[in-house]
């Protein structure tokens, strides 16, 4: 009997000693939470509560099928898991001013249809923004750096570059073909590696002028010629973004006082100037005062190339007469919306990617919650009816967001201290230019570094030049018809099928197509039935 009581006493002593540690716990946490963001936690039915409501409104979501006359596509340059989580955060504490933070909302979070793609490219576990380009634009998975081209091309070489059977042709270009109107809009130079993706085929994303190539490819087309010059560049009705020096003559003084680059002396915007006839309004603008001033009831054709090389980053856009992505979303779909016929519209948030390279971190979530207010305008101005919105990422990048913080803090604040005692932030980098000298053989001390401002470089775990991607799967979110066709994990190049697919775009399989036959086989079945019916009564009559 002694050993039954003592089993007895002991799981007592030791149940409300682990009630006493639970309870000791959570007061210290309740205190820690209240002292750090000067509120309660919520209650457990809040949770209940929410749950409840969001399941609801998923079970009004319904699949929309039809033709989606428009198709935007936008793309957050290095727009990762980690950097989409910060943005919310960002927001929901210094822009919505929701809460703690992290219970607020992105708009792209509302979509009711998120997947996920596989970005690697044929030569590369970790995708370039070239390569994905070609992917998510194309429909073709390729290798590091070349755009708009077969994996049968490799990097720098101009005569594969220039065989037709090696240039993939894209959903901007199927667009155009189905009379639909185009656009880019980029906060990078219009001839970068992402927007290229629409409308170039080059073995080197990085021979954006011909200054840019080799004396041994000095026969191959630089990137800008093909904008200008070859369709389906030619052909797109607007293009906004930086890059001008892509365009001028290098003895040619632009408005900002800079000179081009060009060495084969052509004006490539005079040439797109040259646009403007009797019956085509052909509008070029360097400034935003000269963006709203655009009257899109008359435009056609809208050439906006607002700074020598890429736009200034968000906070500094005002005092360089840049305009916002959002500013220059919406003068594009005023513009394109006047296709009877429907448009094609790519917008990239390329700036988040920079910023990361530089291992600033606050600029790039800055930079992130600017590209969802874009999204946002973009979805504000079309209708779930007759347009499909699809938002991802070409890739991701070596940045992390390491606990443990309370919740409410600030994304620059200290997240924790180390083993070593040094404390670590709350945004971490694997590699990159932010690395400081060690003190005394340990790791930099961040304690006294001005960790809140925007310039503000983290301290990577491995020095480079430059931070580089990652390679991690990267989210893509959807609304309008089809948008079902985007859940679940696909290859980067699924993209532009799918989105072809529900626009009745592209050589591949479409809704339209499949409509025909589908109605096809039904008008088969339906004189089969009739034949059937017409034999059983002659038979019954010839018995």
């Amino acid at each position: 009997m002694i050993w039954p009581m003592l089993g007895l006493a002991l799981c007592a002593t030791f149940v409300q000693g682990f009630s006493a540690d639970t309870y000791m716990h959570k007061a210290a946490y309740k205190h820690q939470f209240t002292k750090a963001v000067g509120g309660e936690p919520e209650a457990p039915e809040f949770w209940a509560k929410s749950a409840q409501d969001s399941l609801s409104e998923k079970l009004k979501s319904d699949r929309r099928l039809g033709e989606a006359k428009n198709v935007i596509m936008f793309l957050g340059d290095g727009w990762g898991v980690s950097t989409m989580t910060l943005a919310r955060i960002l927001k929901g504490q210094e822009v919505d001013k929701v809460g703690f933070g992290e219970e607020g909302q992105l708009h792209v979070d509302t979509f009711e249809f998120s997947g996920m793609s596989k970005t690697f490219c044929v030569d590369a576990q970790v995708a370039d923004s070239a390569c994905s380009t070609t992917a998510y634009l194309g429909g073709v998975k390729t290798n590091t750096g070349t755009i708009g081209v077969t994996s049968d091309v490799q990097l720098g070489n101009c005569t594969a570059q220039k065989i037709p059977a090696n240039q993939v042709s894209n959903i901007l270009a199927w667009a155009q073909a189905a009379g639909k109107s185009t656009g880019i809009v980029t906060t990078t130079r219009v001839t970068h590696a992402s927007p290229a993706g629409a409308y170039a085929h080059t073995s080197h994303r990085d021979w954006e002028s011909d200054i840019d190539i080799p004396l041994d490819g000095k026969d191959c087309e630089d990137i800008a010629s093909q904008l200008i010059l070859r369709e389906p560049g030619k052909n797109i009705n607007v293009i906004l973004g930086g890059g001008r020096r892509k365009f001028l003559p290098f003895n040619f003084t632009d408005s900002e006082s800079q000179n081009g680059e060009r060495e084969d002396g052509k004006n490539l915007i005079d040439i797109w100037k040259s646009k403007n006839e009797p019956n085509v309004n052909a509008t070029y603008v360097e400034t935003v005062d000269d963006l709203k001033n655009v009257d899109a009831a008359k435009a056609d054709y809208l050439l906006g190339l607002f700074a020598p090389s890429h736009l200034a980053y968000f906070h500094e856009q005002a005092p360089d007469q840049d305009p916002t992505l959002t500013e220059m979303t919406e003068k594009a779909i005023e513009i394109l919306s006047k296709n009877p016929k429907g448009f094609f519209l790519f917008v990239e948030g390329g700036r988040i990617d920079h910023a990361h390279h530089d291992n600033e971190a606050l600029r790039s979530i800055w930079e992130a919650v600017e590209f969802d207010r874009a999204i946002k305008k973009g979805d504000e101005m079309t209708s779930d009816d007759d347009t499909l919105i699809v938002v991802t990422a070409d890739h991701s990048h070596a940045f992390s967001f390491p606990g443990y913080n309370v919740r409410g803090e600030n994304i620059t604040n200290i997240a924790g201290y180390g083993d070593d005692t040094l404390p670590y932030a709350t945004m971490s980098y694997a590699n990159g230019p932010g690395n400081r000298t060690f003190d005394d053989g340990l790791r930099h001390n961040i304690s006294n570094d001005p960790i809140h401002t925007l310039d503000y470089k983290q301290v990577p775990l491995v020095p480079l030049d430059s931070e580089t991607h990652g390679g991690e799967d990267v989210m893509i979110f959807a609304r309008g018809p089809f948008a079902h066709l985007f859940t679940g994990v696909h290859q980067q190049s699924y993209i532009p099928h799918a989105m072809g697919y529900a626009s009745c775009l592209g050589p591949g399989l479409t809704y339209c197509s499949d409509n025909k036959s589908n109605s096809a086989n039904y008008a088969i079945s339906n004189i089969s039935l009739s034949a059937l019916i017409i034999i059983s009564i002659v038979s019954y009559f010839c018995r």
